[in-house]
């Protein structure tokens, strides 16, 4: 079993959604999240005032699936989420097993599809 969570653009997420539902995935759980990285937000004026927005909206998906759905579902979401922009998200995921105590985690950054991590870590 693999767990995979992958932070998009709100904008990107109903055609996400659709895409994940076209391959037969049905479950997930969606999380409306706020943070930043390379992005580091923007300057707003409000009521006359000034102020920064540092942590920009995001929507975070979370679904557990069978090891043989997992490439298909992270491939999914790179081509329906990615833009190229700064900010487009990431997508971690992570082995599960039940009885060895060891995770296997991964993550990619989507605009990039630079891979941030591939290590065994302990589960917990």
């Amino acid at each position: 079993m693999m767990k995979i969570e992958a932070i998009i653009q709100p904008s990107r997420f109903e055609s996400v959604k659709d895409a994940l539902r076209e391959i037969g995935i049905e479950g997930m759980t969606v999380t409306e999240v706020r943070g930043h990285g390379r992005q580091k937000g923007h300057t707003e004026v409000y009521r006359g005032r000034e102020y920064t927005v540092d942590l920009l909206p995001k929507i975070k998906l979370e679904m557990v699936l069978p090891d043989a759905l997992a490439n298909r579902v992270v491939d999914t979401i790179l081509k329906t989420a990615k833009t190229g922009k700064i900010g487009d998200g990431k997508i971690s995921y992570q082995g599960l097993r039940k009885r060895s105590g060891f995770a296997t985690r991964s993550a990619v950054k989507m605009r990039s599809n630079q891979s941030l991590l591939a290590a065994r870590q302990p589960a917990h």
